[in-house]
């Protein structure tokens, strides 16, 4: 089935089959089905069953769970593509659920029994399954702020030896003789001049401000839209200078001379490389793991919804089928329609039936029954007469 896929499971009585077998009804599923997608059984294992009330309440937990596990794989997601710079086939490289594709995981899932024993309430299930969700979330999102910090400093060091002289580091370009140091009244200013102004700069820097050296500028270094003049003033009068070479659109650059300076940048810019090299295969690694393991959550939110809901639905004894089908967006409304047909008479199995055992598929009153019960599809789902979650894996 090429293009996007769409997945939904379903869950329906056996007493869809004249003989309440489990192998008919699953026949009966995919029949209805038809040419619309596949299905594929999916395997429910049996939870223990706490009172009515309980059952609602984790109904409407479990669908607020899933939200935030959609949200949580879609976040994933923006992570690794940020890491990836956009690049689809590498992202998708990644987004595998326990090294299989998705597709696959789905088609074969098993209950993990180990993480999550079948046999504990529902109630700490769905917590279980709530703290690792915001475990993962936490991790993604706070390993890619740290790669994102270090990318930024990179980039800023990077800037500084590549950029023009009024943003670039001045150490590889500054010669140290030029400079007045260790002076009581003396201090040497680098100042940027666009190379438009540099007659005005020659012109005038003497008489700008009080106690500026004569004849003391010196062109250091130019590129293509600057030059660097040191100058030398009193230092009584340094904050005046300044002040007027910024009014004059004039630049002053702060440098202060530090032996071996030049080496000690270049060690910075490779020292920060190398952290952001590892940093990002850190927060690839993460975002792999991450994404993967969120999808896994999701599907076992899901299986709990399946199950909670069946109850909810079809009561006691639990005698039901799941399917999952896996189709595309467009053919998903025709399966839809073919489940609606085939199965509306379902919606009586929750609250009883009228006296020939059916209800109206339109019969809103069940329906604002069955949504105040916290029975449904979730909220802002259309009510369906039987348990139907459709989802797609992005």
């Amino acid at each position: 089935m090429s293009g996007p896929t769409k997945y939904a499971l379903v869950s329906l009585p056996t007493s869809i089959s004249p003989t309440n077998d489990k192998e008919e009804a699953l026949g009966a599923l995919k029949s209805t089905i038809a040419d619309n997608g596949a299905t594929i059984p999916f395997k429910i294992p049996e939870f223990k069953i706490g009172t009515l009330d309980a059952l609602v309440q984790q109904a409407d937990d479990l669908a607020k769970l899933e939200s935030a596990c959609q949200v949580v794989v879609a976040k994933v997601g923006d992570s690794l593509r940020s890491l990836l710079e956009g690049d689809e086939e590498k992202i998708s490289q990644q987004k595998t659920v326990n090294d299989k594709p998705a597709d696959q995981y789905l088609r074969t899932f098993n209950w993990n029994k180990v993480k999550y024993r079948a046999d504990k309430p529902l109630a700490e299930l769905i917590d279980s399954l709530q703290k690792e969700l915001a475990s993962i979330d936490n991790d993604v999102k706070s390993k890619l702020t740290q790669y994102n910090g270090v990318k930024t400093n990179l980039t800023t060091l990077q800037r500084k030896q590549t950029g023009n002289l009024a943003t670039k580091s001045l150490t590889p370009v500054v010669d140290p003789k030029i400079l007045v140091q260790d002076s009581e009244y003396l201090e040497t200013h680098l100042i940027v001049v666009p190379s438009n102004f540099k007659k005005d700069f020659i012109k005038s820097y003497e008489t700008i401000s009080p106690m500026v050296v004569p004849r003391s500028a010196k062109e250091v270094a130019h590129d293509d839209e600057f030059t660097l003049y040191a100058a030398t003033t009193f230092k009584k009068y340094s904050a005046e200078f300044q002040h007027k070479c910024r009014e004059m659109k004039w630049t002053p650059r702060d440098y202060k001379y530090v032996e071996g300076g030049k080496e000690e940048e270049r060690k910075e810019v490779e020292r920060v490389g190398r952290d952001e090299r590892k940093i990002w295969g850190e927060a690839l690694r993460l975002g792999r793991t991450g994404w993967s393991e969120a999808v896994m959550i999701w599907i076992h939110v899901l299986t709990l919804r399946v199950f909670v809901e069946t109850v909810l639905r079809y009561g006691l004894p639990l005698d039901f089928v799941c399917g999952l089908i896996k189709t595309t967006p467009k053919l998903v409304k025709k399966a839809k329609t073919a489940l609606d047909s085939s199965y509306s008479y379902l919606g009586g199995n929750a609250f009883g039936r009228d006296n020939k055992g059916r209800v109206t598929k339109d019969d809103s009153a069940l329906s604002s029954e069955m949504a105040a019960a916290g029975v449904g599809g979730g909220e802002g789902s259309e009510y369906t007469a039987y348990v139907y979650y459709d989802f797609e894996i992005i």
